[in-house]
């Protein structure tokens, strides 16, 4: 499972920079440590995907620590792209992949 996965964060970071979503610059340690969710009160989804959950789950990877098996990453992002499903539907797919080769469950996923 951790090649499977280690393939699908590559795809997010290409698939996040294909979409003109991607970020040179990171945000401040404050808007890092936000305790929120998704840090919703301090990140954009696409900030917190490239500087939060890439970097742990690459992190996690590494270092041979188990990875999350309770995740719903794609319903966050169905919700936070509402209005620009089409354009964003790449991410979205990424996503749901993630979140069923994590939990090993299927995701029921937008038409």
């Amino acid at each position: 499972m951790s090649r499977q996965v280690m393939f699908l964060l590559k795809e997010l970071e290409l698939t996040l920079q294909r979409l003109e979503l991607w970020q040179d610059e990171m945000p401040s340690e404050d808007a890092l440590a936000s305790t929120q969710p998704f840090a919703v009160d301090t990140l954009e989804f696409h900030q917190w995907l490239q500087f939060i959950l890439l970097v742990r789950f690459r992190n996690m990877l590494a270092t041979g620590q188990a990875l999350p098996t309770a995740v719903a990453i794609y319903p966050m992002a169905t919700e936070v792209y509402k209005n620009k499903l089409k354009e964003h539907a790449l991410l979205l797919d990424v996503l749901a992949r993630l979140d069923e080769t994590l939990s090993g469950k299927p995701v029921e996923r937008l038409q």
